[in-house]
């Protein structure tokens, strides 16, 4: 029987022929405290079908907790674009959550599916806890002004892939809607088409 190898909290390896996480510059603790932070602002997200919060290796979601009988699930992903160095340079990150947010969403809602949750990639060189949460706040906020629920994410801190102060986000949101009511339907020759201005950066 073989057995298992004590690890150090916050290691990679028993000491003897490897590094820790904080040797290669990750700092766990950080990352800990970001968690702790931001579950706050994950709970306002919460909606009906949401089973758990963060902090699990994956997220659940129920859709019969959520309404639907026989739903269709739509996902869709993106970015925020040069938007986001924007962001950074002015030090104005506050907002960027909740356009990422809008990003993933407006693509579900135009095929007619609600959305139902969200999770988010956040990836920098080094942990800036206060900025991060500032971001992931954000994130939360455009959770719930859309209804979706925040119910994981990543963070990932790599030394050297980024300048000092740079981050970069991705989201990811699944919505669904009920077999056979999905948009486009039913356009026509004649049919108005109305656009909504943006509000601005």
């Amino acid at each position: 029987k073989k057995k298992k190898k004590n690890i150090p909290e916050g290691g990679m390896s028993d000491g003897k022929n490897g590094i820790t996480y904080a040797d290669a510059g990750v700092d766990i603790d950080a990352g800990n405290a970001l968690v702790d932070r931001i579950k706050p602002a994950a709970k306002r997200t919460n909606r009906p079908g949401t089973v758990s919060g963060l902090g699990g290796f994956g997220a659940l979601f129920d859709l019969k907790g959520a309404g639907y009988s026989d739903p269709v699930l739509v996902a869709a992903t993106d970015g925020v674009g040069t938007k986001l160095r924007i962001a950074i340079d002015t030090g104005h990150v506050d907002g960027v959550g909740i356009d990422l947010v809008a990003m993933c969403v407006n693509d579900l809602v135009c095929q007619g599916a609600e959305p139902l949750f969200f999770l988010d990639y956040f990836a920098t060189g080094k942990l800036d806890t206060d900025s991060a949460a500032r971001v992931i706040e954000g994130i939360a906020e455009g959770c719930v002004r859309s209804g979706c629920a925040l119910i994981g994410g990543e963070t990932a801190e790599m030394p050297g892939m980024y300048p000092a102060g740079d981050f970069d986000l991705a989201g990811f949101a699944v919505g669904a809607m009920e077999r056979g009511t999905e948009l486009p339907a039913g356009v026509e020759v004649g049919d108005v088409l109305i656009g909504l201005a943006s509000d601005g950066v």
